[in-house]
C-alpha cells in the first residue's frame, strides 16, 4: 500500500455528506481546465487518486478481518491461561495470593449453566391444542398481487409501499488489461500538474 497520498487523494478522503464540498470541486476543475496537463495524465491522477482509496479499504479489511481472528485467539488463550493457572492452585491447596502492583488472585467457584430446548415430537398434535403461531405469507402474498386475482382478493386487505433509492452517477475506473510480455518492462508514472500559476501541484513517482 502506497503510504503518499495524492493531493487529490487526501481531498477525497476528506469528503464527507455534511458538506457542500466546494474545495474538493473547485480543486477538481482547475485540474481539468488546467491547459498545460496533457489529458491522459489528468485521467490518470483522477483514476489512480481513486483506485488508492479502494486499495486502502481492501487493505483495512483484511486487517480488520486479521486482528478480529487474532483478539479469538487471544480470548481463547486468556480463558485457557485462567483455567490452568486456577488448576495448579487447586493441585497445590491454594486458594489466594497477594500482589503488589495487583490486589490478589483468588479462585472462582466452579460454576455451571444450562440451556433448554423443545424438541417437538408431534408437531400436528402440538398445533391441534392451539400451540401454533400464524403469519403471513409476504412472499406469496407480493406473487399474488401480479395478478388480476390476487389483486380482488386482497384489495382493502394489503396496501404495498414502494421505496425508491437514486443512485447518483459515479465515475467509474477501468484498468488496462494486462499484456504478456516479459520483454516490455513499464516505468512508474510520473505525474506533474500545474496550475495557472505554474506551481506544481504533485510530482508523484
Amino acid at each position: 500500500m502506497k503510504l503518499v497520498n495524492y493531493k487529490l487523494q487526501t481531498q477525497m478522503e476528506n469528503l464527507n455528506e455534511s458538506s457542500t464540498n466546494t474545495h474538493f470541486k473547485e480543486y477538481l476543475k482547475s485540474i481539468l481546465e488546467d491547459s498545460n496537463t496533457p489529458y491522459f495524465q489528468k485521467a490518470d491522477y483522477i483514476g489512480l487518486s481513486l483506485q488508492d482509496i479502494a486499495s486502502k479499504i481492501e487493505h483495512i479489511g483484511t486487517n480488520v478481518r486479521e486482528l478480529q481472528n487474532y483478539k479469538k485467539k487471544l480470548q481463547t488463550a486468556l480463558t485457557l491461561a485462567k483455567e490452568l493457572v486456577a488448576d495448579v492452585f487447586i493441585q497445590n491447596g491454594v486458594d489466594r495470593v497477594d500482589g503488589n502492583f495487583i490486589s490478589s488472585l483468588t479462585l472462582q467457584a466452579e460454576s455451571t449453566t444450562s440451556k433448554s430446548d423443545v424438541v417437538i415430537l408431534n408437531e400436528n398434535k402440538v398445533m391441534g391444542l392451539g400451540y401454533v403461531k400464524f403469519t403471513p405469507d409476504i412472499e406469496a402474498i407480493k406473487i399474488a398481487l401480479e395478478t388480476p386475482k390476487g389483486k380482488k382478493e386482497l384489495e382493502g386487505l394489503v396496501s404495498v409501499i414502494t421505496e425508491t433509492t437514486t443512485i447518483k452517477p459515479k465515475v467509474k475506473v477501468n484498468s488496462k488489461k494486462a499484456i504478456n510480455n516479459t520483454n516490455n518492462t513499464q516505468k512508474p508514472i510520473t505525474l506533474e500538474l500545474v496550475t495557472n500559476d505554474d506551481t506544481n501541484l504533485e510530482n508523484v513517482a
